[in-house]
């Protein structure tokens, strides 16, 4: 099967994953996020589910968060380390995301997360290497929230195996983040 109906199915797949999962959770927003690193691309979107929860309150802030469930698509342009080979993966992720934040939610805020991700072929580009395809992503921003509700940030993302096999070179990412919260 060709790569782009993989992807096609793969897509439908999580989509009604993702549908049917936020009729089961209280789904708090949605997210497009788009960036760039070595030699590679990144488009992800992403759905959130905020937590109830509230740690160290103090003058008008506390720390909360959000589960974040997402599909990314990557494309490196330097496949097998050949310039202008191109390669497509597609990343499913589940991220526990914490955030300092003001306590009516709106206003700038400082946020971080470690998460799981799967992908769907070994990455292979521009001299960096990934040997598995289950990855650990970490990242940390910081964005705005506007009085209706939409969120505007930058973040910088790392994805890593942890060590659990080698090579393991890593992929960094620098992204923005445009996000609706109902």
């Amino acid at each position: 099967m060709k790569a782009s109906m993989q992807l096609k199915y793969l897509t439908a797949l999580v989509a009604m994953l993702m549908s049917l999962s936020c009729q089961a959770i209280d789904l708090a927003g949605v997210s497009v996020e788009g960036g760039s690193g070595p030699k590679v691309r990144m488009l992800r979107l992403g759905v959130q589910s905020n937590w109830e929860r509230r740690w160290l309150v103090s003058n008008g802030t506390h720390v909360g968060g959000h589960w974040d469930a997402s599909i990314a698509q990557w494309r490196g342009s330097a496949s097998r380390d050949f310039p202008g080979r191109s390669q497509h993966i597609t990343s499913i992720g589940l991220t526990p995301v914490f955030r300092l934040q003001a306590d009516d939610l709106k206003g700038w805020y400082a946020e971080g997360g470690i998460g799981a991700n799967l992908l769907s072929s070994l990455y292979k580009n521009n001299g960096d290497t990934l040997s598995t395809s289950f990855q650990f992503s970490d990242h940390l921003g910081v964005g705005y929230v506007f009085e209706h509700g939409w969120d505007v940030g930058i973040k910088f993302q790392h994805y890593s195996n942890g060590g659990i096999k080698e090579p393991n070179s890593g992929v960094n990412f620098t992204l923005i983040r445009v996000a609706r919260q109902f």
